[in-house]
């Protein structure tokens, strides 16, 4: 089950990913498994994330991409900026919890 983000929460995510750099970048080979499992151990260390899109241009298809990431990964998409995406999921066990929305 993918976990839903009020609008708040989507922005105050944003602003926690502004300093961060891309933990993965999703090229011309699309959503792979390497690609997924990359972005798994990223979420798992770190919770919120950033991946870009180096090879699509349009919207639609990012859009599409960014949707098969988050339902395979079970991450909330908490915002898209041109060729950049946040992604949050929150830590399986409570207490390792870095990131408390408001």
């Amino acid at each position: 089950m993918v976990i839903q983000l009020t609008g708040g929460q989507r922005k105050y995510l944003r602003g926690l990913a502004h300093h961060l750099n891309p933990a993965a970048f999703v090229g011309a080979k699309g959503v792979t498994r390497a690609l997924v499992d990359e972005i798994e151990t990223a979420l798992n260390g770190a919770e919120l994330i950033k991946i870009k899109f180096v090879d699509h241009k349009d919207k639609e298809i990012k859009t599409d991409l960014l949707d098969d990431i988050s339902r395979q990964t079970q991450a909330a998409v908490a915002g898209m900026v041109g060729h950049v995406a946040v992604l949050y999921r929150p830590h399986s066990h409570p207490e390792k919890r870095r990131i408390h929305l408001p």
